[in-house]
């Protein structure tokens, strides 16, 4: 896929305030600091469609992009970042969910995972949630670039153990860097090959 254009629509506190739309949406989340921003903006080809910063936590709305004037990238707030209040990150969880359970236009839900990590309580919890949901998702490995070869290979089959004992079939997940383009391809190819289907 070329991405030929690819524009900022709107900001939304909450779902029921998000653009009536018809086209597919492709949504973006991730625990707090796992490199979310700077996907977006190595996928779209951006060096600033999303707005990266080195506080973790910043986006607190959704925001919509509009990616060739044929679907939406959608970027959700990250989850778990400890300085939030109680009320905060209890405002966040009621946003994210619902956007998750009542969004009809998202066709896939891509979870990010920093792929320096072991595996996190928080984000097991999260993808059992959507697995019980039945919300479509894939997972993608970030920052692969800090890693050698060896140290990421070790460390995905750690995190795909896991989840072998939690899922009879793994989702469907990519390895990414944001400072190298790794799995940029593959990533929009997926999206092509969903939207081909619609």
């Amino acid at each position: 896929m070329i991405i030929r254009k690819a524009e900022f629509v709107v900001s939304s506190p909450r779902v029921g305030m998000c653009p009536p739309t018809q086209e597919p949406e492709y949504a973006f989340i991730g625990r707090s600091n796992v490199g979310k921003s700077s996907l977006i903006n190595m996928l779209t080809n951006h060096s600033s469609l999303a707005k990266t910063s080195a506080t973790p936590g910043k986006t607190m709305l959704i925001n919509h992009f509009r990616i060739n004037d044929e679907w939406f990238l959608v970027d959700l707030p990250g989850y778990g970042y400890a300085k939030r209040s109680k009320k905060e990150q209890d405002k966040l969880v009621e946003m994210i969910r619902g956007y998750i359970m009542e969004r009809e236009q998202m066709v896939n839900l891509f979870l990010l995972i920093d792929s320096r990590h072991a595996p996190q309580h928080i984000d097991l919890e999260f993808m059992e949630w959507l697995g019980e949901n039945g919300v479509p998702f894939s997972i993608i490995f970030t920052k692969a670039d800090k890693l050698s070869k060896r140290q990421l290979n070790d460390n995905l089959q750690v995190y795909l153990k896991a989840l072998e004992e939690q899922w009879e079939e793994l989702p469907p997940y990519f390895i990414t860097s944001a400072e190298n383009r790794q799995g940029r391809d593959e990533v929009l190819g997926y999206i092509e090959s969903i939207n081909q289907k619609l």
